[in-house]
């Protein structure tokens, strides 16, 4: 399966994840407590990371791709970064920057 991936800031990781879960009708799938949360859905991969003074901008965009190996980054043309990487690559990575996650 292969999802678009959309991350963002916000100012309150707590508000946000009630916020998103209500919007997105579903739980996160992985939380880092005063960090990082994220969700899988059929259609997309949505994170958030608590960066209070860029809330509401768009940190990077990408795809979660059952096929991708590994994790890799990349700019496009105007600057945005796009990420590939297969679930178990992610989950790699949130471990590596944000720590052990809980269950959302």
């Amino acid at each position: 399966m292969r999802r678009i991936h959309i991350a963002l800031a916000v100012a309150d990781i707590d508000e946000s994840i009630d916020d998103y879960s209500k919007r997105l009708g579903c739980n996160p799938v992985a939380i880092v407590r005063e960090k990082y949360a994220m969700w899988r859905t059929d259609q997309m991969n949505f994170s958030i990371n608590q960066i209070p003074e860029k809330a509401g901008q768009l940190r990077h965009l990408g795809f979660e791709d059952d096929h991708a190996s590994g994790f890799t980054a990349e700019d496009d043309i105007n600057g945005i970064m796009w990420e590939l990487f297969s679930p178990t690559g992610q989950d790699e990575k949130i471990r590596e920057i944000y720590g052990e996650p809980e269950a959302g």
